[in-house]
Parts: C-alpha cells; sequence; structure tokens
C-alpha cells in the first residue's frame, strides 16, 4: 500500500491488474476526453507505462482499491507530465463510471496532493484537464486547485485544450472533505 484514505486505500498497479484498467480504459464513457476508448494495446502500454513510472520517479498512477470491498475501483496518482515545455507533477484520476458521483476521485486526489507535498516534497502539484471534462475540473476544484491557464494537447493528430490546474504547497486549505 503506497498512502490511505478514509474509504480508500492506493496500491502500485500489477501486471495482474489489466483486466480492471481495461474496463476503464476500454469504457467509450470513461474516456471522452480522450476522443477514443483503448485497444488492447494501448491499456497494455499504458500498464507498462506506470510501471515504468514506479522504477524511475518513484511514483506513478496507483491502483484505487475500496477498503469495505477490496474491489479495484479506479486509478489516481502522480505523473511527471510536459507543460508548457516543463515537466510538472501532475495528479491524474480515472475511475470505473460506475464509481462516478461517489467522492471518490475527490478523495483520492486529496490524498495524492498530501503525499505529493508531505512525502515527496514537491512544492506545487498540477492537474492538466481537458476543456471538455468537466467532472475532473470540479475534482481539481475540490483538490484546491484554481485554473493557471491553457495548453494545447495533439493526441491521436487531434488539438485538444486543456485547463492547468495548480496548487502550491502553502496555499490555505479551500476544501477538506476527507
Amino acid at each position: 500500500m503506497i498512502l490511505q484514505s478514509k474509504r480508500l486505500f492506493l496500491r502500485a498497479l500489477e501486471i495482474t491488474d489489466k483486466k480492471e484498467l481495461s474496463d476503464i480504459l476500454q469504457d467509450p464513457s470513461v474516456m471522452y476526453a480522450y476522443e477514443h476508448a483503448f485497444s488492447d494495446e494501448e491499456v497494455h502500454q499504458w500498464l507498462h507505462t506506470q510501471l515504468s513510472n514506479y522504477k524511475t520517479y518513484g511514483f506513478g498512477l496507483w491502483a484505487v482499491i475500496e477498503k469495505q470491498t477490496g474491489t479495484f475501483i479506479g486509478q489516481c496518482g502522480i505523473t511527471m507530465q510536459k507543460c508548457h515545455n516543463t515537466l510538472v507533477p501532475e495528479i491524474g484520476y480515472l475511475f470505473k463510471k460506475k464509481y462516478w458521483h461517489k467522492g471518490y476521485a475527490t478523495e483520492a486526489a486529496i490524498a495524492c496532493k498530501k503525499y505529493a507535498f508531505e512525502q515527496l516534497g514537491f512544492s506545487k502539484v498540477y492537474s492538466i484537464i481537458r476543456d471538455n471534462n468537466l467532472p475532473s475540473q470540479a475534482v481539481a476544484k475540490r483538490n484546491g486547485m484554481t485554473s493557471e491557464g491553457m495548453l494545447i494537447k495533439e493526441y491521436y493528430g487531434l488539438k485538444m485544450p486543456h485547463i492547468i490546474y495548480a496548487i502550491e504547497k502553502n496555499a490555505p486549505e479551500r476544501c477538506s472533505l476527507y
């Protein structure tokens, strides 16, 4: 286990999590901000990218497990993302649709923010979110983040506007639901 919150614990992804990741990454309604559901090969690459991130950085996206049931409900964690030609620590999250609107993404993101500041020593963290992904933007705001501008990411030949949300370590708490 990497970290925990009231209802969740986060652990490193494992090769055996591929089916659970597929349930998320191959669901078109979950992946709408990416403009497509992932193929089997893309799921494989996504998983191996996270395993590589653990070795390179010591962190990445982690499996989110509901404590009460032991169910794999999503992924959340910290990855290094390009933002205006600089790598920044980003809190990202993707959950199975069945677990949307229950506060899990916010709870996990807040726990990751605290981990990034307290355990990893970052002074600022980000969430870079597609402009049409209003629920994820709401999670970033509940995580105390504010918008710092925009950037365009190119993905599968499409130019996708993203909003850059961020919070500094010593920023006053704007939300603490968990």
